[in-house]
């Protein structure tokens, strides 16, 4: 393809998003989607009236018209008395320009079924085409009269209107609607007005009147208006006696679901909007991800405060223990993928959690996780598999974990003390030969990485490195940092390194940073599920598994990557077993679709199950 042809990655107007069966977004050139992805949904449906309805409809929202004539005439044939197919077909007629064949389907099906509201608001659309006014209001008034709530029709109306005569007879249109036996909608517009001229109790009667017309259950439409416009009203407790008691994730979705959640936040009431939360998010519906991670992010951060914990209160620390690379627990069922390592070899422990942060006290502070304190845990995790694998030494690492006044995370504003740090190690049932010291300087541009080794039997530091780097690209200094302390310890401890082993490969470039983000998720799911009777507070449960997931579809041959997935899988069941649920099909597609060599593919299933 010459660069000429290539579409324009900024330029999305000729672009379909979808998603995959594992819930990546994707994107194609409409050619391509019309050419590889719309034929065969189309003979794939052509037999399932449901399925096939549902194509059209979202192919017409798409732009494909031309491309739905051959299945809406199906559909017709499938259900040749269902309103749905009729309307569609007609659709289809009139945005090609065959108004003829569009009001003759109608009336047809009029002449035989009865009018119906939204047969008689297509074909007003039919006269409005041809530019006949007058017909197209008297038929779209008929319309309301007999369906009032269709969205279409009545925006239409209330347009019409309000073109000619203002906002006043927009509103004097809704009120003749709103008197028909029926109609719920048009007190939206009406309770909408009120709003505007500061009426809240005459809003709320017009709500209360329109969910008892409305019956049960209660349409999305209505619901989702009714909290807009109350939560840009700022009546944020209204929103939660109407809206609330009647709100399923299923049918209502995430725009009514998103309102609720915000009005729980602003009310404090954090538990009731990750209860909603949690409903949407069990929906698994790909599309709506970025809205819910957000929300994710910011009841978390919402529920901690700033994290800090104040000089005068008393806070207790204690230092969580991890034997071995953070997915390799010498008692894991894939310890035999890798050689052993004999227990007289020495014993390095691992201690970060420091950071140096702009504007950050110089004590420690229970931290929500950021860029800052996941690296700050990430380094260490990442240097010890490497000694470990490399240099065949036992290894642990040291996490510093609150447990009073709130459990959660330690992150230090200064670096460990030496004498501190093999004190720490030392109260280990496992007596360390080394400990190493990680430490970040991030209070500018670009950030910095201290590390320090220290031998324990005289507390001397035989040797220090630092690598500078920048934010979003630590990839190749922290990677030459790796390679001279590999080589450092090596010498301290009269070991020969290797090359990374078989069944140990590290995603590279711009995947290396996250691959350091989910060593650190792995390991704050642990810690989070350590004490069942104070549970840290963990967040971001499905980002976890699905980055996971995703890091193993970028790199499906990669064992370590795959163990990372399942171990954190296997953590994830002991704090959030209905979070592992939503994602158990697509793990087990990624196990039937890039299966590990025989051993490793036994290891990790082992895990998995």
């Amino acid at each position: 393809m010459n660069p000429q042809d290539t579409p324009d990655a900024d330029d999305t107007s000729n672009l379909i998003r979808a998603y995959d069966a594992y819930g990546r977004e994707i994107f194609v050139t409409r050619e391509q989607w019309r050419d590889n992805v719309l034929a065969g949904a189309i003979e794939r449906h052509w037999d399932d009236a449901d399925s096939l309805a549902s194509l059209i409809i979202q192919s017409l929202g798409d732009g494909f018209v031309d491309e739905m004539l051959k299945p809406a005439e199906r559909l017709v044939a499938l259900e040749p008395a269902a309103e749905r197919a009729a309307v569609l077909l007609a659709i289809v007629y009139m945005k090609t320009g065959r108004l003829d064949d569009s009001e003759r389907l109608l009336l047809a099906y009029m002449q035989q079924h009865g009018e119906t509201g939204v047969t008689l608001t297509n074909l007003a659309k039919i006269h409005d085409e041809r530019g006949d006014e007058a017909r197209a209001r008297d038929t779209l008034w008929r319309a309301l009269e007999r369906d009032p709530n269709q969205e279409n029709g009545l925006g239409w109306y209330e347009a019409i209107h309000r073109e000619y005569g203002g906002d006043v007879a927009g509103v004097t249109a809704m009120r003749k609607v709103a008197a028909l036996p029926g109609s719920w909608r048009a007190q939206l517009w009406l309770a909408h007005a009120e709003l505007g001229a500061h009426n809240l109790a005459g809003a709320l009667a017009l709500y209360r009147e329109a969910l008892a017309r409305a019956g049960t259950p209660t349409p999305a439409g209505l619901l989702m208006q009714l909290s807009a416009d109350l939560g840009n009203a700022g009546a944020i407790e209204p929103i939660l006696q109407l809206a609330g008691p009647r709100f399923d994730a299923a049918a209502h979705g995430v725009m009514v679901g998103n309102n609720l959640i915000r009005a729980h936040a602003e009310l404090g009431q954090y538990d009731d909007a990750r209860r909603i939360l949690d409903q949407l998010y069990a929906q698994q519906r790909p599309d709506w991800q970025e809205n819910l991670a957000y929300w994710d992010t910011e009841l978390a951060r919402a529920a901690l405060g700033d994290g800090s914990v104040p000089e005068s209160t008393e806070m207790r620390f204690a230092m969580l223990l991890g034997r071995g690379p953070v997915w390799l627990a010498p008692e894991s069922p894939a310890a035999a993928l890798f050689d052993p390592i004999a227990p007289n070899r020495p014993l390095v422990s691992f201690l970060g959690g420091s950071a140096e942060v702009d504007a950050a006290p110089d004590h420690a502070e229970r931290q929500l996780a950021d860029a800052t304190g996941r690296l700050s845990r990430a380094l260490p995790l990442y240097l010890n598999e490497q000694l470990a694998l490399r240099c065949g030494l036992r290894t642990q690492t040291l996490v510093p974990w609150l447990t009073e006044p709130e459990p959660g995370f330690v992150l230090s504003g200064v670096a460990w003390d030496d004498a501190d740090a093999i004190r720490y190690a030392q109260q280990c049932e496992a007596q360390s030969d080394f400990v190493v010291i990680s430490h970040l300087v991030t209070t500018t541009e670009p950030w910095q990485a201290q590390v320090r080794v220290l031998r324990t039997d005289d507390e001397e530091c035989v040797g220090t490195l630092s690598a500078r780097f920048p934010m979003a690209d630590p990839t190749a200094a922290l990677q030459r940092l790796t390679e001279d302390l590999v080589a450092l310890v090596a010498r301290a401890t009269a070991q020969t390194p290797s090359n990374a082993p078989r069944n140990y490969t590290v995603p590279d470039g711009a995947a290396f940073p996250r691959y350091l983000l989910r060593l650190e998720q792995l390991l704050a799911v642990r810690c989070n599920g350590a004490d069942d009777k104070h549970p840290g507070h963990l967040n971001g449960e499905r980002e976890i598994l699905d980055g996971n997931l995703r890091q193993c579809l970028d790199f499906p041959h990669s064992v370590n990557a795959r163990l990372l997935l399942a171990q954190t899988v296997r953590a994830m069941k002991q704090i959030r077993p209905d979070v592992v649920k939503e994602f158990k099909d697509k793990i087990a597609l990624l196990q039937r679709e890039q299966p590990l060599a025989p051993e490793a593919q036994a290891a990790v299933q082992a895990l998995l199950d």
